[in-house]
């Protein structure tokens, strides 16, 4: 009995902030009508992309309170408000958030009311069911209609504030443009990335082979010993000619990738952090199909990235990979126990890994309060 009372007082409290929302937007009715007016006679076009974003806040906040009722959070789909007039008013109007909100709120104007049914159930319920249960021993009957009627009242708040399929397209499509933004960026700055090296590391070495080999062949007649002493230091510069084109195709796709594979490569990576202890838990990747060699190689940029960070900035004398699949995809954690703190500034790398993740469609989570740990969770979707 106890329970239900308590459950159907939470009912009547969410439904008492339901009527309080009700009412402020009946205050709201009259912005709409300022706007609409100001629209109409033009000089207060202004007003109408600002009341649409107070409208939007008011679907957040009953987005919010709906999500605290059931458990399940309502997600948004809008198209942002910014620029010029013209260009804001023109995404107010043709946003279908728009018109999907003012929709919940003609309907909100009627069910929001639904407290003037509750409170009179709440007061016959007290009594009825303190008879009904404490007397005759029987389940409660009438307060768990209150709980109902809040039930009621958040399904037709999810059922009207949840996207519709066309806002979830257009939000989908802009988010696809951004990824595909980032991932031509990140493609630019490889390239460039990649002739720096060449220019500065492999070329250069290659110019000097050529000059020790040219004066080699001049002082070949006059003196053996001198040629023969720039003909070695002629192959040193070939050797490390190899070791720099070595670094770079390693930077374009690890070789070690198509050799071992995602969880052998993970575990010589870690390997060769000599002053720092990497544990690699991986998941049983060794086993049964790999992933596509994009995503085998974007995880493993994240793992080098980011165990460089734990090197470089976090000051933890340990960290810990794990590798697991699942149903959509590859999920990678990077974790350690370092003075936390980190953010996509400050030249920590998290920038350029988000973008290499958001290229394939992935995501990425990062958990850094100061005083640590620092997690940074990704997910690859893939098909196994």
């Amino acid at each position: 009995m106890w329970k239900t009372v308590r459950q159907a007082a939470r009912a009547t409290a969410h439904l008492v902030l339901v009527a309080a929302m009700t009412f402020g937007t009946y205050l709201f009715i009259t912005v709409l009508l300022i706007a609409a007016t100001g629209t109409l006679v033009v000089i207060g076009a202004w007003m109408l992309p600002e009341a649409v974003l107070l409208l939007r806040r008011i679907a957040g906040a009953k987005r919010r309170m709906t999500a605290a009722w059931t458990g399940r959070e309502i997600p948004e789909a809008y198209r942002p408000i910014e620029g010029p007039l013209a260009e804001r008013f023109r995404t107010a109007v043709k946003d279908p958030g728009t018109t999907a909100d003012l929709k919940w709120l003609a309907a909100h104007y009627v069910y929001g009311a639904l407290l003037v049914v509750a409170l009179p159930l709440l007061v016959v319920g007290l009594v009825v069911d303190g008879v009904w249960c404490g007397a005759l021993r029987r389940d409660a009957v009438a307060l768990p209609l209150v709980t109902r009627l809040a039930d009621v009242e958040a399904r037709w708040s999810t059922t009207l504030l949840k996207p519709s399929p066309k806002a979830q397209l257009v939000e989908r499509v802009e988010q696809l443009k951004a990824t595909r933004a980032d991932a031509v960026a990140a493609h630019g700055a490889e390239l460039r990335r990649i002739e720096r090296d060449l220019h500065d590391g492999a070329q250069a070495r290659l110019v000097a082979l050529s000059m020790r080999i040219g004066l080699a062949k001049r002082a070949y007649d006059r003196d053996p010993e001198a040629a023969r002493k720039l003909l070695d230091d002629a192959q040193d510069q070939a050797e490390e000619a190899l070791l720099e084109l070595r670094h770079v195709v390693r930077g374009i796709h690890p070789p070690i990738l198509t050799d071992r594979g995602l969880a052998g490569a993970v575990r010589a990576l870690a390997a060769r952090w000599g002053g720092l202890a990497v544990t690699v838990d991986d998941g049983g990747l060794d086993e049964g199909p790999r992933a596509p060699a994009a995503v085998e190689a974007a995880a493993y940029f994240v793992v080098a990235e980011a165990l460089t960070n734990v090197a470089k900035h976090s000051g933890a004398a340990a960290a810990g990979v794990a590798l697991a699949r699942t149903r959509g995809g590859l999920r990678v954690t990077v974790r350690d126990e370092g003075r936390g703190g980190a953010d996509d500034g400050g030249g920590s790398g998290l920038l350029g890994m988000r973008r290499r993740v958001a290229a394939l469609d992935g995501s990425c989570e990062v958990s850094s309060p100061v005083g640590g740990p620092t997690v940074i969770e990704v997910e690859l979707p893939c098909v196994w």
